[in-house]
């Protein structure tokens, strides 16, 4: 199994809306970096949901049901997305502050490309989130 984080503004597409839908689809990615992630993840990765803008912080974990498939929402053909399944809140949100000052998520994706909307997660990283999210890895 592999671990991502998914990012997402929360006045277009917050927790809250994937809890209410369940399985939603991921599209709408048009970063090549992100869609290759995409196309890396297999059915049964987890996921960190993170609302960015404003809250900036964890707030929840997918799981991957459905694989890289094309978006229709691209015209140009190039860019696909993935189908994910709302598992658990976090007990404890985790900002983006408490993750830049903690030194063993120092070297996260999350940090190091800010603005990048589908990034890994090592397993290190991902037991440490758990931690202070106050979930079971």
């Amino acid at each position: 199994m592999a671990y991502w984080l998914l990012k997402s503004e929360p006045g277009s597409w917050s927790w809250d809306d994937q809890v209410r839908d369940g399985v939603a689809e991921w599209d709408g990615v048009r970063n090549h970096q992100a869609n290759n992630n995409m196309k890396a993840m297999k059915v049964g990765d987890r996921c960190f949901f993170y609302h960015s803008v404003n809250a900036k912080e964890i707030v929840g974990v997918v799981e991957v049901v459905k694989e890289h498939y094309p978006d229709p929402t691209d015209s140009s053909g190039r860019f696909g997305m993935v189908d994910v399944k709302a598992i658990l809140p976090v007990k404890q949100p985790v900002t983006l502050k408490q993750i830049k000052e903690d030194p063993a998520l120092g070297d996260m994706w999350l940090v190091r490309q800010s603005r990048l909307s589908v990034s890994p997660v090592t397993e290190a990283e991902w037991r440490r989130i758990c931690t202070l999210a106050g979930i079971a890895a």
